[in-house]
């Protein structure tokens, strides 16, 4: 099976090197710079590796009209859009779509184009970033991959698909209930990233303090309240994993869009956030924590821009 990795970052780089370890036939599609990087191959590091993958990447411009057997989007939402446009020769009437995004937004956009029978659902947890030097440095030992057919969709060609990126590194399963999954990691990513842009710590740092953990349960309760009025209410095993993921004492745990909030980067806050808080809208349900820290976001993006289009006045003597 012919695979493309649309994005060498966090996620695609780490999922990517471990399927190239293992000897599947994976190209990476990066900007020139990444390309020059993965040139020398890929870095893995973490608390219990540092090894070096030599892996495959090609640029947009570099892309032959010989379509693949699967295509992965593991890329930021802001860049899904004019990514879609490049892939073109990528991208054959047998082609499976397999996004590894956040949120639900994506998939609208991807059913659109290519339609359900060609759209997997995707969710992956996976705690790494990059580094100054391009590695991909894993914080956490947690690695999972979870894929599925859309109802209605392709199930013996998910289940091949579950098959060819079965490979040591992480954990993968397939399954019916991919919406489900997908709606789940959604409500986590934007609890954790609530709880961090609101306190502007750590979880480890908010559970250590008094009504650290009382605020941590609230905030996964009104995600979890969103969950129940979309028709994907949390089972007890999701409700128990998210609440030990973000009260382990001592966890270092931020979400990316924690770091990249904070980091001065381009973020999902839109995204994941917003268009939760506008979900809970149309649901009717009350989101006052969620809503807090959008404002955040939006305030501190706002005076982002402000600063970035005003011109620098120099200091007089």
């Amino acid at each position: 099976m012919r695979i493309l990795i649309a994005g060498a970052g966090a996620t695609g780089g780490y999922f990517g090197a471990r399927l190239a370890q293992a000897g599947r036939d994976v190209t990476f599609l990066v900007r020139a710079g990444r390309a020059e990087q993965l040139g020398k191959g890929l870095r893995l590091t973490g608390p219990d590796t540092d090894e070096t993958v030599p892996v495959h990447a090609l640029t947009a411009e570099q892309l032959e009209d010989r379509p693949y057997d699967l295509v992965i989007l593991a890329l930021k939402a802001s860049a899904l859009e004019s990514v879609l446009d490049q892939l073109g020769p990528a991208i054959g009437p047998e082609t499976l779509v397999l996004p590894f995004l956040n949120g639900m937004r994506h998939l609208r956009l991807l059913n659109d184009r290519f339609g359900t029978d060609r759209v997997l659902g995707g969710s992956v947890r996976v705690v790494t970033h990059v580094t100054a030097d391009g590695a991909i440095r894993q914080v956490l030992p947690l690695a999972e991959i979870v894929l599925g057919a859309q109802p209605g969709g392709p199930t013996a060609r998910a289940e091949a698909v579950g098959r060819e990126l079965s490979v040591p590194g992480y954990r993968l399963r397939v399954t019916q209930g991919i919406l489900t999954t997908m709606w789940h990691k959604w409500a986590f990513i934007v609890a954790s990233g609530v709880g961090s842009i609101l306190m502007r710590a750590s979880f480890g740092e908010i559970s250590a303090v008094p009504e650290g953990q009382s605020f941590i349960r609230d905030v996964i309760a009104e995600t979890e309240g969103v969950l129940k009025a979309a028709g994907y209410p949390a089972s007890e095993s999701s409700h128990r994993s998210s609440l030990e993921m973000l009260t382990q004492p001592g966890s270092p745990f931020v979400p990316s869009l924690y770091r990249d909030f904070t980091g001065g980067r381009d973020h999902e806050g839109e995204h994941l956030i917003g268009d939760f808080a506008a979900t809970a809208r149309g649901l009717g349900v009350e989101t006052p924590l969620t809503d807090l820290a959008l404002l955040q976001i939006r305030v501190h993006d706002r005076a982002k821009a402000a600063a970035a289009s005003s011109p620098t006045v120099p200091e007089q003597e």
